[in-house]
């Protein structure tokens, strides 16, 4: 895909392994060519089967450059738990805008973007007198 001179593509999600980020049936917008930054959600080829992409979220870069790359559901496997810390070379995209998979007859779809980070959640502001918390 590098070198193919296509900038964003769509990537199609299959299987249960970025749940609850993504969903099977889901569709990414993705960008190719883009560095790659810890919490990315990334499209990358499988280190031992060529012919298949994998979605996943790059955790960490080690020293050498590989990436150790998990899936979000911590019940599958497919990912570096598996197979180790991947190449960089491996990953060819980087995931930029969710599409909900398809809805029910009779209703839109709806974009979302993809969490590419873990985002500090804020504590709720307290209730004042007379409301609820």
């Amino acid at each position: 895909m590098a070198g193919s001179g296509r900038q964003f593509g769509m990537a199609r999600v299959s299987g249960p392994s970025m749940t609850p980020t993504l969903v099977d049936g889901d569709r990414v917008l993705v960008r190719y060519g883009v560095a790659i930054r810890p919490g990315s959600v990334v499209v990358l080829v499988h280190p031992t089967r060529a012919d298949l992409l994998l979605i996943k979220r790059a955790v960490r870069q080690q020293s050498d450059g590989r990436w150790w790359v998990l899936g979000d559901n911590p019940y599958t496997g497919g990912d570096s738990t598996d197979f180790g810390a991947v190449p960089a070379e491996l990953i060819v995209a980087r995931a930029l805008l969710r599409v909900a998979a398809p809805p029910a007859p009779g209703r839109r779809a709806r974009l979302r973007w993809a969490r590419t980070a873990v985002r500090r959640l804020r504590p709720a502001p307290a209730a004042g007198p007379g409301e609820r918390a």
